[in-house]
């Protein structure tokens, strides 16, 4: 009998590429850190940032949506990633999906709300290391000097032609995220393992 949607087990986009990506690590002698965040939930959350909601539902999440353009804000597990005026996306550790979407409806009540889950639309890249702005910049127009995109920001853009969701971490030790479309996963893993020659 074929697996079904509900008793398959998940898997990452790019389990295939775990390997290589620590080999590329391991071979930078600590300039840079690759690696997949597989299966993180993903909650897409419109609603007025004004309202009543928007109050209700950061208290529910522990957190105070960021309400400042292409800015982060976390509360232990939860990240919540400012991505409109009146969007966000709300990341947890793999399988809180659903938990995150009931807290996130049972907050907003009556309110007016738009709550999504898109976990399997993305996976999540780790670009970390001393080199990590470095290799990014090879394939980003953003300026992404600490003093422009330092921890705590995020910027909707493209890494080597590919749209991406583009974090800063809390810490420049933690280096970034790249958040990817499921279907480009495999293409942007080539594309920063080929510019990850040049730290060996």
């Amino acid at each position: 009998m074929a697996d079904t949607a509900l008793t398959a087990r998940q898997r990452s986009p790019l389990a295939h590429a775990a390997a290589r990506l620590a080999a590329a690590t391991r071979a930078s002698r600590g300039a840079i850190r690759l690696a997949e965040l597989p299966l993180l939930a993903q909650v897409n959350v419109r609603l007025d940032a004004k309202g009543q909601a928007a109050d209700a539902v950061g208290l529910a999440l522990g957190l105070q949506l960021p309400l400042e353009p292409n800015t982060v804000v976390h509360a232990g597990e939860v990240t919540v990633v400012w991505l409109g005026p009146d969007e966000w996306l709300v990341v947890g550790r793999p399988g809180t999906q659903r938990d995150l979407e009931s807290r996130i409806r049972e907050a907003a009540g009556d309110e007016h709300v738009s709550v999504t889950d898109v976990s399997a639309q993305r996976t999540t890249l780790l670009v970390g290391g001393p080199r990590a702005r470095d290799l990014l910049a090879h394939g980003c127009s953003l300026d992404l000097h600490p003093r422009a995109f330092g921890p705590g920001r995020c910027a909707q853009t493209t890494l080597a032609r590919t749209q991406v969701v583009l974090v800063a971490r809390d810490e420049s030790r933690a280096g970034f995220w790249v958040l990817v479309r499921s279907s480009f996963a495999g293409y942007l893993t080539d594309w920063l393992l080929d510019a990850a020659v040049e730290y060996r």
